[in-house]
């Protein structure tokens, strides 16, 4: 039998100050001598929404490659890990501790990450390429979801993207959003171009912002505490129907119904094709080893 090796990572609590709340990711710091078979292996042990491996890049300009791994399969972009690894990175010097701009290589491309100083420091990651797409009948939504058509804004839920696709669906109030769930069955009615089953993202417009719930079965993630990847697009479908303005700055709520309240700063693009940043504060909790 062959000895074993010690594999150090830290879990950071993304999106909250407090540890305990926001959205768990685990981040192993040095994951060159790790194939995809095993980090999926880890990720599945570790049952988190997410787990990052941080490996050497090529990419230009980039500090590091992230590989993003949710229990299920491998992510080419993620949001609250993004913004987990990028806390960690400067926990342990890989990137200066006092690096206000960075770029981070990921599936999707070359991440760009800016640090906003502060009690506490919010960390901000500028968003991919937003699409958007076919809508959905307001009807399926709302049986898919388990509430009253009269629940649903007049407003048409719609496909959008920013590398992970999601189904946007506004709700007239937050105790809708909290009444909201969709199963691993009902996410299979609820497709892409396609023919993928996509993620739901439900909202209801609060002053301020936003307070939403993420349903991502397909992934391994029954509900997603706070997702970072969702708020490109939730920002575009905001902006689409009037109800945040181009160049605004706003929260979103996220997890409280699930007893791991997230806060997502949002801040639009000013023009048409800006890209949209979304930032967050980040909780130290674990500083564990695997042996593998």
């Amino acid at each position: 039998m062959s000895e074993r090796r010690a594999h150090r990572y830290r879990v950071v609590d993304v999106f909250t100050e407090t540890p305990l709340e926001g959205n768990p990711v685990a981040v192993f710091s040095a994951s060159a001598d790790l194939g995809p078979r095993v980090m999926q292996a880890i990720a599945r042990e570790l049952n988190l929404a997410e787990t990052v491996f941080v490996c050497p890049t090529t990419r230009e300009g980039c500090a590091v490659r992230l590989r993003i791994f949710t229990p299920a399969r491998e992510m080419a972009f993620a949001g609250h890990p993004t913004i987990g690894a990028s806390w960690v990175l400067q926990a342990e010097g890989i990137v200066a501790r006092d690096s206000e701009r960075f770029l981070l290589d990921e599936g999707i491309g070359a991440i760009p990450i800016r640090i906003e100083h502060g009690t506490p420091p919010l960390i901000w990651l500028s968003t991919p390429p937003v699409r958007v797409g076919q809508c959905y009948a307001p009807a399926l939504c709302a049986k898919l979801l388990g509430l009253d058509a009269g629940d649903l804004l007049d407003l048409p839920s719609q496909w959008v993207s920013a590398g992970n696709p999601i189904a946007v669906i506004a709700v007239k109030s937050t105790e809708a959003v909290d009444r909201a769930w969709l199963d691993r069955a009902g996410q299979q009615a609820l497709q892409g171009p396609d023919g993928t089953p996509v993620c739901a993202y439900v909202f209801a417009p609060v002053p301020g912002g936003a307070y939403g719930r993420m349903f991502a079965p397909m992934l391994g993630v029954p509900e997603d505490p706070a997702t970072g990847s969702a708020m490109g697009p939730l920002a575009t479908f905001m902006m689409q129907h009037g109800l945040v303005a181009r160049g605004a700055r706003f929260l979103c709520e996220q997890g409280t119904k699930m007893g791991r309240r997230s806060i997502l700063h949002v801040q639009t693009g000013v023009t048409e094709n800006a890209p949209i940043d979304v930032g967050g504060s980040v909780a130290p909790v674990i500083e564990a080893v695997m042996m593998l």
